[in-house]
């Protein structure tokens, strides 16, 4: 809108649509997902932008959405040694940048930091940025393309990058981070170590018991004649005399008053 003023002053929202899924940036227009996990197909949005003047002038258009629902293998991470608060403040400039001087169209899949979020509000650490690149037929991007003209473009990108944080700036590629594995197959995996050990601790369990059973099997009776000959001796003490000679049974006369 060439106005100035109220009259020029858009302000953009979702009309109809799956507004459950998505939302829109009211200043800039930027439509994002708010929860479409598990969730795949078409998405047709009608976006409304609307100016501020006496007479509020509007505009309609249609948007349609595709949500795949398989993990993108070309995701670049760029690293900026910038706190995150003000990497995400500056997220629209910093895309800016980027489409300029790579000639791609830029879409920030997140911004993040390594260290937790209250700490890293506050840290002058680094922030990393997970991006794609898409060409002007709106596909994909090969993740080393990406990467090689970040490489390239790397002076002339941080100069740029200066203006807009007003400091030295940084900005290096990283490795973007293997994605997680699902829940089903995380619980698959514990589930699977568990029976494991389980059945390892069983196994020890019956060769302790057949180990035992064979000992007691082998040296048992022995040991049966052995408590039976000390019983023996000690019911029978008038057996056997102090010089070893054999002694009546029967108990002494005095016993057995």
């Amino acid at each position: 809108d060439p106005d100035s003023g109220d009259n020029g002053l858009l302000l953009y929202s979702l009309v109809r649509g799956q507004t459950n899924e998505f939302d829109i940036n009211e200043n800039t227009g930027q439509i994002f997902t708010v929860s479409v996990a598990g969730k795949a197909g078409t998405f047709n949005l009608e976006v409304q932008a609307a100016d501020q003047g006496t007479r509020q002038l509007t505009a309609w258009t249609t948007v349609s959405v595709t949500v795949d629902s398989s993990s993108s293998s070309n995701i670049v991470l760029l690293v900026l040694n910038q706190k995150i608060n003000v990497v995400e403040r500056k997220s629209a400039e910093v895309q800016r940048v980027l489409e300029d001087k790579l000639g791609w169209n830029i879409y920030v899949v997140s911004i993040y930091s390594k260290e937790s979020e209250s700490k890293a509000r506050s840290s002058t650490d680094e922030t990393q940025i997970n991006l794609i690149a898409f060409d002007e037929a709106y596909q994909e991007v090969l993740a080393e393309d990406v990467k090689r003209s970040l490489r390239e473009q790397k002076g002339d990108i941080e100069l740029e990058l200066e203006k807009v944080f007003s400091a030295p700036v940084s900005a290096a590629v990283g490795e973007a981070a293997a994605a997680a594995a699902p829940p089903e197959l995380v619980a698959a995996i514990v589930l699977g170590v568990l029976l494991a050990g389980t059945f390892i601790a069983f196994l020890a369990y019956v060769l302790l018991d057949l180990k035992r059973k064979r000992y007691t099997g082998k040296y048992g009776k022995q040991d049966l004649v052995k408590k039976v000959e000390i019983s023996k001796c000690i019911d029978n003490p008038w057996a056997v005399d102090k010089n070893g000679s054999l002694k009546s049974l029967e108990k002494p006369e005095h016993m057995n008053n």
